[in-house]
């Protein structure tokens, strides 16, 4: 068996772990039974000799600050929500269009002195 170093992500932090395995392919196989589909954010890499030693996974667990739940938003406060991102995303398109128009007011004004 050989050590393989992988990042994995769990409890929405990436975590650098080992897992031993006869090779890459076994160790991507292993790091998804145990931690899901979506948990590699690495592929495995065979393990060299003066690679640090990892601290087992279950410490690095343990540590993880758990992710805190939130309360969804009731249909009217995700309505008012919804429209004031439509009002900072028309603000901003706003001030993009004054930006726009004033720039060619100047190449024209710039190329009327021109000539």
């Amino acid at each position: 068996m050989n050590k393989y170093i992988a990042t994995i992500k769990v409890k929405g932090q990436s975590i650098k772990t080992a897992v031993f395995a006869d090779n890459s392919i076994h160790a991507r196989l292993i790091l998804q039974y145990q931690f899901g589909m979506n948990c590699i954010l690495s592929s495995p890499t065979l393990s060299n000799k003066e690679d640090l030693e990892h601290e087992p996974l279950e410490e690095i667990i343990s540590r993880l600050k758990p992710i805190k739940p939130f309360k969804p938003l009731t249909p009217q406060q995700a309505r008012i929500d919804v429209l004031k991102r439509q009002k900072a995303k028309a603000g901003k398109a706003l001030d993009a269009e004054r930006t726009r128009q004033k720039i060619v007011k100047d190449q024209q004004r710039v190329f009327n002195l021109s000539r």
